[in-house]
């Protein structure tokens, strides 16, 4: 892909997600204990909104190999206490569905060069950027594209439908039924807003399985659904530059897909308006966007 060699993260999630999932694998008639491992490495950056922090950790014995990625502090408050280039040592706490530090000390400090800082090389979605009319594949078998829909407000999501970790696609999903049941109950945004879950996993995600899950994510079989809340799967060949634009991270691991998560909100005139990454928001966080943008756009 075309980002790959520039995104050490991806790499990252993906020996990560391998990981996690061979430990799904071999613990389900074991002990639900976590495990735990001992790391030291250098604060890259730190996002107080998502609770996490990137880490360049060196090599954990047992479990990866060096390379920079994310991960959630507990207790949260201890973000407040770390700053880029603080050499750190903790304890890797990783269940099969989930992972995160605890025990972070601080050991030194140093200073972190530019380059080492992985978010740097990826296109980030900024208010005002005008989206590219990217054409996708809905769940009637459909082209869409997303000039289509100018004139409203825009929420769009990236998942796939076999995603097995709880705080990623299953959560967003979730945080999207919330936001259209509110949305078909309130007549101000109804016929405003349109809701779009993209899959970036098109092999799979054909229009018949893409269908079923937005059945089950909203908990109905109502077709009147796609009116409101379409699922999408964004073709083969345009997904490297669709995840590019959106600033996707994604791996294909014999089906397990390990990604980041991106989540857009889109203007009536097609720009971006905001752009989430990771899972710091919930759903009162995008029907407050909806309503700036349309008070914006007014």
């Amino acid at each position: 892909m075309s980002f790959k060699s520039n995104c050490r993260r991806s790499v990252a999630l993906l020996w990560l997600g391998a990981s996690l999932a061979l430990l799904a694998s071999c613990n389900r008639s074991a002990s639900t204990q976590p495990k735990r491992y001992t790391l030291k490495g250098t604060v890259i950056s730190i996002d107080k909104n998502a609770g996490t922090a990137d880490v360049d950790n060196e090599p954990i014995q047992g479990f990866m190999e060096k390379m920079v990625m994310p991960y959630k502090i507990q207790p949260a408050s201890l973000l407040n206490e770390l700053q880029p280039g603080d050499v750190i040592t903790a304890d890797v706490v990783v269940e099969p569905n989930s992972y995160w530090l605890e025990n972070v000390k601080v050991t030194a400090h140093t200073q972190v060069p530019a380059s080492e800082k992985p978010a740097a090389s990826l296109h980030v979605p900024t208010p005002g950027e005008e989206v590219p009319d990217f054409k996708l594949i809905n769940q009637a078998g459909r082209q869409i594209s997303l000039r289509q829909y100018r004139g409203e407000t825009l929420l769009l999501t990236l998942i796939y439908t076999r995603c097995p970790f709880p705080d990623f696609c299953p959560r967003v999903s979730h945080a999207f039924a919330a936001i259209d049941k509110e949305i078909q109950a309130d007549p101000a945004r109804y016929g405003k807003t349109h809701l779009l879950s993209v899959s970036f996993d098109p092999t799979h995600d054909t229009p018949k399985i893409l269908r079923a899950y937005g059945f089950s994510c909203a908990g109905s079989k109502d077709p009147a659904l796609f009116q409101r809340w379409e699922f999408a799967a964004i073709p083969k060949a345009e997904l490297p530059q669709f995840a590019d634009f959106f600033a996707l991270a994604y791996e294909d691991n014999d089906g397990v897909i390990t990604h980041s998560l991106s989540t857009a909100v889109i203007s009536a005139d097609g720009k971006i308006y905001r752009w989430y990454h990771g899972a710091a928001w919930e759903a009162p966080d995008l029907l407050q966007d909806v309503a700036a943008a349309a008070h914006a756009a007014s």
